[in-house]
């Protein structure tokens, strides 16, 4: 079964030139469009071949100008349907990053330079079982789509190869082409549906106890004894599950003691399933963006100091997308 597919692939590969990966704008020429009749074109070259042997069997004259007058109707559809899908500009637009378990968006563009228009212009994955959809592209312009593609783990997901084909005009002919972008989604690691409460770590003051303020909010923190009932964040216990392990949080206030809050994923226990401890650290990173607190990441080799940015919450998670166990060098 594998040598079938393989030599499928490289039946494909060489004969309607699906090879590797193109990167920039992809120019459909000539050599690109292919064309064979559909299931309607197929049953109308039946009736011309019968209309043929009944006019020359019964010496028809007419029955011979309705044959070439529908040979002719035939050969301008294929004219048509070339001309429709033939010379388009094909271009791959940026991908957004999505989270494990999300859609990801490509974007694509079709860019029309020629002076007429292209009616019903079919485009969707080759694979089956995805939908495909219609556009019309006007003179001089361009049309922009975009393709879902399900994702069910972290890291890059490739573009599938990409089908556009047509119908028009009657419908006798399906004219079609392929394209495979040179494009990846990355995909971040999906959050921790009920992830424990940000790891904060209290600075003692002089004298070695820790004072909490009541004055600025700054952040939150795990619940330690002897916290004020008023100081409870109560928001942020709803989500936790107490009766799971989880702990109470309170608020932080400046004007007490210090804290700094880093994110070191060689803190998480080692029992840990790999992909649940980088779930964690996702959490922890959107937890903390959200309430906009500074925080440090350290991931492997991956080491980027306390901010509180939005570049800086791209990099750790674009870091844990891209987190290999077996070779944890900085991400690219």
């Amino acid at each position: 079964m594998h040598a079938l597919t393989s030599l499928q692939k490289k039946f494909r590969q060489l004969l309607f030139l699906e090879r590797h990966p193109e990167s920039g704008e992809v120019f459909l020429k000539q050599r690109r469009v292919f064309t064979l009749p559909s299931k309607a074109g197929w049953m109308f070259a039946l009736l011309l071949l019968v209309l043929f042997i009944a006019s020359a069997n019964y010496n028809l004259n007419l029955g011979f100008a309705l044959t070439f007058i529908l040979t002719s109707c035939a050969i301008v559809n294929a004219l048509f349907g070339f001309r429709n899908l033939a010379y388009l500009h094909l271009l791959a637009g940026p991908v957004t990053p999505v989270f494990a378990g999300d859609e990801a968006q490509f974007t694509l563009h079709l860019i029309n330079r020629r002076a007429h228009f292209r009616y019903a212009i079919y485009v969707g994955f080759a694979a089956k079982g995805h939908a495909e959809q219609a556009l019309d592209i006007a003179p001089n312009s361009r049309a922009t789509l975009q393709l879902s593609h399900p994702t069910t783990q972290r890291g890059t997901l490739a573009i599938p190869r990409v089908r556009l084909q047509t119908w028009f005009p009657l419908g006798l002919l399906r004219v079609w082409s392929t394209w495979l972008p040179d494009t990846l989604a990355l995909v971040y690691p999906q959050p921790e549906s009920f992830a424990p409460p940000l790891p904060f770590a209290t600075l003692a003051g002089q004298d070695g106890q820790g004072q909490a303020g009541d004055e600025d909010f700054s952040g939150v923190r795990a619940y330690q004894s002897g916290d004020a009932l008023k100081h409870l964040a109560w928001k942020h216990i709803a989500r936790v599950d107490l009766d799971a392990g989880g702990t109470l949080i309170t608020k932080q206030f400046s004007g007490g003691a210090a804290s700094e809050l880093c994110l070191d994923f060689s803190r998480l226990p080692a029992t840990l399933d790999l992909e649940l401890r980088l779930s964690r650290m996702t959490s922890w990173v959107l937890d903390a963006d959200a309430s906009g607190l500074a925080y440090a990441f350290r991931l492997g080799a991956t080491e980027y100091p306390a901010a509180s940015s939005e570049t800086h919450r791209m990099e750790c998670l674009r870091a844990l997308a891209l987190y290999d166990a077996r070779n944890p060098r900085p991400a690219p």
